[in-house]
C-alpha cells in the first residue's frame, strides 16, 4: 500500500511538473491595439461559434458588454497562436479591471488590462486545436469589459453537451476579493488587486459538477443593510445586469439556473430576527417568481465569526422552516463549517475558497440538488 501511495504521487507529481513546464512554454502578451476588423482571420464577437455566459449586455452584438464578476466567454478553434481582443471602460479613468484565460488544461493565468482597447495574444501552442475561456475576474464596481472578437486560423464548434446551471448570489466573498495575493499582497496596490472570480468557491464548485456558473454579487452589499455607506441591497439590484449601479434591466430568460445558492448576511450583521427574515423570504419569492423550479441553497458566511455565524444559523433555520410550512420544498440550508479568513480584510484567502468548495459541492451531491 505505501509502495503505492508513493507511485501515486511520483505520477501526480510528473503530471503537475509536465503540465506547468507546457504553460511557461506559452507565450502570451498584452498590447492597446483595436481589433483587425478587416483582416480575414479575425472573428467578431457575434460570431455563432463564441459562447457567453453570465449578465451580459447584448443591445450590441459586435460588443457585448458585461459588468459582473465570473462572466465568461468560451470558444475553440485552430492554429498554433490567437489574439483576443477586450475593450475596457477605464472607469474614473485609471481602474483595469483583471482577468482569468484558460487555454485547454493549462493552468489559469490572470492578467490585467492596460488600456481602453486590448490585444492579449497567446503563442507557443500546437498546431492543432485549443479551447480558450476568458473570465472576468473584478466586479461591477470596476467597470465594463467589452469583448470585441478573437484574431485565430480557424474557430470550431464547441461540443454541443448541456451542462446543468448554477447561479452564486452573494456579496464580496462570492466575487473573490481579497482572494489572490500572486501579484500584489493585501495592503498594497488598489481595492481590487488580489479580485480572483474565476478561483472563488462558486466557480470552482461549478466546475467541479461539470456544469456552468453565474455569480450575482457586489461587494459590501446586503439583504437588508450594506457596509460602507452603500445605497444599494441585492433584493433592489438582482434584476441588473449592471449591479453595483442598479442600472441595465436582466433579462432573467438569458440563463435559466438549475440550482441558486444564497450567501448573505456578513454585511448585514446581526439584525432584528424578523426584519431580516422578512426580507430574505421576500428575496426568494422574489427568485422563485423568475425560476419557478430551481433548488435553492441558504448558506452562512464562510467569514463569519462564533456570534454572526450562530446568528446566521438561526435565521436560516427560521426560513427554511417556514418556506417549507408554506409549500417550497425545493429549499435547503448549508452551514460552513470553519471561519476563512486568511485573505485581504478578513476574506477567504484561494486555499479557503479550495476549501469552502469542497464542502458545497460534497453537500450538493450529498443531497443530488443538480441533475447530471
Amino acid at each position: 500500500m505505501r509502495f503505492l501511495k508513493s507511485t501515486l504521487f511520483l505520477l501526480f507529481l510528473f503530471i503537475f511538473v509536465i503540465k506547468s513546464e507546457a504553460q511557461k512554454s506559452l507565450n502570451y502578451s498584452i498590447e492597446e491595439a483595436n481589433s483587425p476588423v478587416s483582416d480575414a482571420l479575425f472573428h467578431s464577437a457575434d460570431n455563432s461559434l463564441i459562447q457567453y455566459h453570465g449578465r451580459i449586455q447584448q443591445t450590441n452584438n459586435m460588443l457585448p458588454r458585461f459588468w459582473s464578476p465570473g462572466v465568461y466567454i468560451e470558444s475553440k478553434f485552430k492554429g498554433n497562436t490567437c489574439t483576443v481582443f477586450l475593450n475596457d471602460e477605464v472607469l474614473y479613468g485609471n481602474v483595469h479591471n483583471y482577468i482569468e484565460i484558460i487555454i485547454d488544461n493549462y493552468l489559469p493565468l490572470r492578467l490585467q488590462t492596460i488600456g481602453r482597447s486590448n490585444a492579449i495574444s497567446i503563442k507557443g501552442l500546437s498546431n492543432g486545436t485549443h479551447n480558450i475561456l476568458i473570465c472576468k475576474d473584478t466586479e461591477s464596481g470596476n467597470g465594463f469589459l467589452e469583448f470585441a472578437g478573437i484574431l485565430c486560423k480557424k474557430l470550431l464548434p464547441l461540443p454541443s453537451k448541456s451542462h446543468p446551471k448554477i447561479e452564486f448570489i452573494g456579496n464580496s466573498i462570492t466575487c473573490g476579493f481579497g482572494a489572490d495575493q500572486s501579484k500584489i499582497p493585501c495592503g498594497k496596490g488598489q481595492w481590487y488587486d488580489e479580485h480572483n472570480a474565476y478561483m472563488s468557491y462558486g466557480p470552482l464548485t461549478a466546475r467541479a459538477l461539470d456544469a456552468e456558473w453565474q455569480i450575482t454579487a457586489v461587494s459590501g452589499i446586503g439583504m437588508i443593510h450594506s457596509c460602507c455607506g452603500m445605497k444599494i441591497l441585492m433584493p433592489q439590484v438582482y434584476d441588473k445586469t449592471d449591479l453595483r449601479d442598479d442600472s441595465i434591466s436582466y433579462d432573467f430568460n438569458q440563463y435559466i439556473p438549475d440550482l441558486i445558492t444564497i450567501c448573505l448576511g456578513q454585511n448585514d450583521g446581526i439584525q432584528d430576527s424578523a426584519t431580516f427574515c422578512g426580507a430574505y423570504v421576500n428575496f426568494i419569492k422574489t427568485i422563485r417568481s423568475k425560476y419557478e423550479n430551481a433548488e435553492i441553497i441558504l448558506l452562512t458566511s464562510p467569514m463569519a465569526d462564533a456570534k454572526l455565524r450562530a446568528a446566521l444559523q438561526n435565521y436560516l433555520t427560521s426560513i427554511e422552516n417556514y418556506l417549507k410550512t408554506n409549500g417550497d420544498e425545493n429549499i435547503y440550508h448549508y452551514f460552513f463549517k470553519n471561519q476563512s479568513s486568511h485573505g485581504c480584510g478578513g476574506h477567504p484567502d484561494l486555499k479557503e475558497h479550495q476549501q469552502i468548495s469542497a464542502e458545497l459541492t460534497h453537500f450538493i451531491k450529498e443531497n443530488h440538488l443538480l441533475r447530471s
